[in-house]
């Protein structure tokens, strides 16, 4: 890949902020950050892919301080220009492996950005590697969809989530790998543009076992940072595994 930012370069950067989904609603992030602030306690949190600081900065207003990791200078650069910015000690390189000095109370990865890691090893590693910064008794979040493979129609492959005059979207999964991509179809003017994004969708129970080989029990799993209850028709979950204190 000739981008040093991956998938997560200025265009995208220079647009990230302006999402209007329910995700970036001011009310959503004030739940996901009481949730977090009360598994941080007293003590540090990391944010692994922490990008322009959508969270990070709004627990750090809260008074817990916040390291990040991410690959993307173009994210981050958004991130420092931001009131608070600053104050934020980020890391750049690959959150699956890449080491922050000390250690952490709360290590989380929101918005499902654990399927940004598209191979199981690279999903693996990141488990291991949380583990390895959390201190006994901290505790790692993530926040990621349920495959919604029940949506696909018989014989097809592809799931719309967006559509509209000049712009498209839909998700292609492969059952068989676990691969999957979102792509976007822009038309503006007599220009239309394609763009395609890899993931790899990853199920609660293969989560568990991960979290399990980097010696992280579960604690607790919701649908949402509400804490509604997760059950077999919820689209998304809140899982947290804590690490022991002894």
């Amino acid at each position: 890949m000739s981008d040093p930012d991956g998938y997560f370069g200025e265009q995208v950067a220079a647009e990230y902020d302006d999402d209007e989904s329910a995700t970036f609603d001011p009310a959503e992030i004030d739940a996901t950050v009481e949730v977090l602030a009360s598994l941080a306690g007293t003590g540090r949190a990391l944010e692994l892919g922490i990008g322009t600081g959508r969270i990070a900065l709004a627990l750090s207003r809260r008074g817990v301080p916040v390291d990040g990791i991410d690959m993307s200078r173009a994210m981050v650069a958004r991130l420092r220009a931001k009131p608070g910015g600053n104050a934020i000690g980020v890391t750049i390189g690959d959150f699956a492996t890449a080491r922050v000095d000390g250690t952490f109370s709360l290590v989380y990865l929101v918005f499902n950005t654990i399927m940004n890691l598209t191979t199981q090893d690279a999903q693996v590693a990141c488990f291991a590697n949380a583990a390895a910064h959390l201190s006994p008794g901290g505790c790692f979040v993530v926040e990621v969809m349920v495959p919604d493979l029940r949506r696909l129609p018989p014989g097809q492959t592809a799931v719309p989530f967006e559509t509209g005059p000049a712009r498209w979207g839909f998700d292609v999964y492969d059952v068989a790998t676990q691969a999957m991509s979102s792509n976007y179809v822009t038309i503006d003017g007599s220009r239309t543009e394609f763009t395609s994004i890899p993931f790899r969708y990853v199920w609660p129970a293969e989560l568990d076992l991960m979290a399990r080989l980097a010696g992280l029990p579960p604690r607790e799993r919701w649908e949402g940072w509400r804490r509604e209850p997760f059950t077999s028709e919820s689209r998304q979950h809140i899982s947290i595994w804590e690490k022991p204190a002894g």
